[in-house]
């Protein structure tokens, strides 16, 4: 643990003397203009904020410290006997800027695996809740029941210096990550499973144990689950999930406080949601037509009705990519790999030849190209994991790595409490009117 303090250490300092320079250097440069439908229309293509886990590129999607999906799964290190990327090396990637040896991966597995214990009060208090209750409601209040344990709460009601800020945030972000599976797992074993806990396997990696942990064994979908994980962590800092929890973070709330906020925008119908919100509509197709395979020409007319009633296709159109997500891409090959003849993610397929094409043609469409949750709930389903409401909690436990990694950064670097200017709409007019010189005004 203190070889993995002291490596990221070294790079926060080293980053955080570049940015100084460069703010003495440039602090003035203006490095773009902001329109006003900008403003009106939630900030898209703004560039205001600076996360140093990921970029998302518009043709080549997200990039890991300038790395792509298809170059980690090819270099990150895998479990043994398997060949999908170690989640574990992703947050190692993430945090110190350098591929893992695979050392160095059974040692953070070995440091969370020591860390995972959730006390006996968090579960007590999850089983307050109804059994009705929405997983991701279940799965947050669980978060939140777990912050007695912030390491970075007590420091900071005790006093300590702000260069000390990154390593009890660090602590916190080990702490959790670790703990999160077993709360995730916890959720769905409770309000699907009869509640039977699945008891921990202390010889597994992070996502193999998660898998044990909700009841599912097969070697094939564990692999998912590496997969699944890695590929789900971070996307930049501008998405809802990540922003809130660096919003949240810079008013020094632990990253407890501030993974649950994140996490509670990870739960809107047009964030997290979505991956939810595919697998239902294709059910609802499948139901609608009578058939588990319905052909290209019964997808389009379906998709084509579901567009005259004012919907959108879910799983298709991205805020920045203006491709096919390279996450899609990999679920695509993970799936060609181990269930090529699965009706339902067949259907996927199909899907993916068919939808482009008619979005394409409506001429207003700037993205008709599927992204990442188009194809994660066929997969889940071709293993058995048919409750979709309970997607968006995986995709929580893995966006934990990305936003909780961005956070260390943040407190490494000192950055400050964020507080954007806002204004109305009556001064928007007025300074259109020239009765002001400044829109702020």
């Amino acid at each position: 643990m203190e070889e993995f303090k002291v490596k990221f250490k070294e790079q926060a300092d080293k980053l955080g003397a570049e940015i100084k320079t460069m703010l003495q250097e440039h602090g003035n440069t203006v490095i773009g203009e902001t329109t006003l439908a900008q403003i009106y229309q939630g900030m898209r293509g703004m560039t205001a904020l600076v996360t140093e886990t990921s970029l998302l590129d518009a043709q080549d999607g997200i990039r890991f410290k300038r790395r792509s999906i298809p170059e980690l799964r090819e270099q990150l290190p895998k479990a043994k006997g398997g060949s999908e990327p170690l989640p574990e090396a992703l947050f190692y990637l993430m945090m110190i800027g350098e591929i893992p040896t695979e050392e160095d991966v059974e040692n953070l597995s070995a440091i969370l695996q020591r860390r995972s214990h959730v006390p006996t009060y968090v579960f007590d208090t999850m089983k307050a809740l109804p059994k009705d209750t929405h997983p991701m409601t279940q799965f947050v209040v669980g978060v939140m029941a777990l912050q007695a344990e912030s390491v970075f709460a007590k420091r900071y009601a005790e006093g300590f210096s702000k260069k000390d800020y990154w390593e009890a945030t660090l602590e916190d972000t080990l702490n959790l990550i670790a703990r999160l599976p077993h709360i995730a797992a916890f959720v769905y074993r409770r309000k699907y499973k009869g509640g039977k806990a699945v008891q921990p396997d202390g010889m597994l990696d992070w996502a193999a144990n998660f898998a044990h942990m909700l009841g599912y064994d097969n070697e094939e979908f564990k692999e998912l689950m590496r997969l699944y994980m890695v590929i789900h962590a971070d996307h930049e800092g501008g998405n809802v999930s990540a922003h809130a929890t660096h919003l949240v973070g810079s008013a020094l709330s632990d990253p407890y406080l501030s993974y649950a906020a994140g996490m509670n925008g990870l739960a809107g119908p047009l964030h997290g949601l979505a991956n939810q919100e595919v697998i239902k509509w294709i059910f609802e197709m499948q139901k609608e037509l009578n058939t588990e395979a319905p052909t290209a020409e019964q997808i389009g007319d379906y998709v084509k009705k579901t567009l005259s009633e004012g919907k959108v296709v879910p799983g298709y159109g991205h805020a920045v990519l203006r491709q096919t997500d390279p996450r899609f891409t990999a679920q695509m090959e993970f799936g060609k790999k181990h269930m090529s003849d699965d009706p339902l993610v067949n259907t996927v397929w199909r899907i993916y030849e068919t939808v482009p094409g008619i979005l394409q043609a409506l001429g207003k469409v700037k993205n008709p190209w599927p992204n990442v949750d188009a194809h994660s709930g066929a997969l889940l389903v071709h293993y058995g994991m048919k409750e979709y409401e309970y997607y968006t909690v995986l995709f929580a436990v893995s966006r934990s790595l990305g936003v909780l990694s961005s956070l260390c950064w943040d407190r490494a670097l000192g950055m400050p409490l964020e507080r954007p200017k806002s204004v109305t709409t009556a001064a928007v007019k007025r300074w259109l009117n020239k009765e002001v010189e400044n829109l702020g005004d």
